[in-house]
């Protein structure tokens, strides 16, 4: 798979899944993400996955500070109804990191290891804030995503406008490609750690 550069320099997430150590799939159950997982997963690399990828990482440092996260150890709560909006993206790679799943998840091996239901959806849309609690202490933080700090170029959509034509040069192609890329590029490197991106609140 060839793919931006950009992509290996993103933040990476390490957590440690004991269905992992159980089942002998990786070592003490440590598994280490990176962004082109979630590209992989979602077929496309975009503003949306990639805060996607920075909320789980974000939630996860704050739930878990200095140690790798246990994967399925989180409950995730979505703020609208999965069909809505962008809301189904962000939760498939919500559950590519945390192991947090809806109803069609693991249902687990002697009661052990459950990854169903962990995951759940709003009726409809409250906050914009994403909810995730440790399953274990119940400690909970909500994160939301601002990208107004974090804008498209300015001829972006003359760019898709272009690209999208039947008659479509391939340097038509290429320069769309490259400017939504260049935004998905300054968000996971430039403001990763950035609280008016991606603002974080303790719940408890």
């Amino acid at each position: 798979m060839n793919y931006p550069a950009f992509y290996d320099q993103a933040p990476r997430i390490r957590m440690r899944d004991p269905l992992a150590a159980f089942l002998g799939a990786a070592d003490d159950g440590l598994l280490e993400y990176a962004y082109v997982d979630a590209v992989r997963l979602a077929g496309h690399s975009c503003p949306t996955v990639a805060g996607a990828w920075l909320m789980a990482r974000t939630a996860l440092r704050a739930l878990y500070p200095g140690e790798p996260a246990e994967r399925g150890g989180v409950t995730v709560r979505m703020p609208a109804a999965e069909e809505e909006g962008v809301t189904g993206v962000i939760a498939q790679v919500l559950t590519l990191v945390t192991g947090a799943a809806a109803g069609n998840g693991f249902h687990g091996i002697g009661g052990r290891f459950v990854r169903q239901a962990l995951l759940g959806y709003a009726a409809s849309s409250g906050a914009g804030a994403v909810q995730f609690r440790r399953r274990d202490n119940g400690t909970a933080v909500a994160v939301e995503l601002d990208l107004a700090t974090v804008p498209a170029a300015p001829n972006l959509r003359e760019l898709m406008v272009g690209a999208l034509h039947p008659e479509a040069t391939a340097e038509q192609r290429a320069a769309f490609a490259q400017a939504w890329q260049g935004r998905v590029q300054r968000l996971l490197l430039d403001h990763a750690d950035d609280p008016q991106v991606l603002q974080l609140t303790r719940l408890n």
